[in-house]
């Protein structure tokens, strides 16, 4: 076998182990998750999951991400999931959809720190990503980003203040991991300012007993009007 076959054979056994498995198709959704919701949806130890889970991270099919004390696992790139999906379809399965099991108060939108998390706060970093106000660079802590000319423009009109942003002392943008989402929503000086601004707008008002935001009446109808977004929190 030549260095290409052998390639695959190792990736085909990371993939065919029942376990591994598992772990794979749980995270086909695009939601991260932690070795101890992998360990509990492959029926495996903690210890079991974790060398299972640098076994995966070895083949470069996984990814994994520190933030606090938790370390979360997300499918190495839509490569990996084009595999999976075939894969599917050639056995006739389907994997599980992810469930959160966050309170629902704080599902729609809540503060995570300084800046805005949940539905609501993933749903703007995919439209702000969409219209191309984002660009992104990896580093060894993660994905940050950087506003765009277009979005410097777009964000200034939308009263974010990105230059206020851009001169605190602090990381600029980054994707931050969202808890009930699994997916990114925006943290950093940036993220502060959106929601500086979503609450000096009034489209969120805070919660007197918890990080919870409620979408006012104003906040429904601007969200809807400008990025397309319902909520009903």
């Amino acid at each position: 076998m030549d260095a290409a076959d052998v390639a695959v054979v190792k990736v085909a056994s990371a993939i065919g182990e029942p376990a591994r498995a598992s772990m794979l198709y749980a995270l086909l959704d695009g939601r991260a998750r932690t070795s101890t919701e992998l360990a509990m949806l492959a029926e495996v130890s903690p210890s079991t999951a974790s060398v299972h889970l640098d076994r995966l991270k070895g083949e470069r099919l996984v990814t994994v991400v520190a933030q606090g004390k938790h370390r979360y696992y997300s499918l190495n790139g839509p490569r990996v999931a084009y595999v999976l999906e075939g894969l599917s379809v050639l056995a006739g399965a389907r994997p599980t959809e992810f469930t959160p099991s966050t309170p629902d108060a704080l599902v729609t939108a809540r503060s995570c720190y300084d800046h805005m998390a949940g539905h609501l706060a993933v749903r703007l970093h995919d439209h702000f990503r969409a219209m191309k106000w984002l660009s992104s660079h990896a580093t060894h802590r993660g994905m940050n980003y950087e506003v765009t000319p277009a979005g410097a423009s777009a964000l200034t009109r939308l009263g974010i203040d990105v230059a206020g942003a851009r001169s605190r002392r602090r990381q600029f943008a980054r994707a931050c991991l969202d808890w009930s989402e699994r997916r990114p929503h925006i943290g950093g000086a940036l993220g502060a300012a959106i929601l500086d601004a979503a609450l000096k707008k009034k489209w969120v008002t805070r919660e007197l007993d918890s990080r919870a935001l409620r979408v006012t009446v104003i906040g429904r109808s601007e969200l809807r009007s400008r990025f397309g977004i319902e909520s009903t929190a």
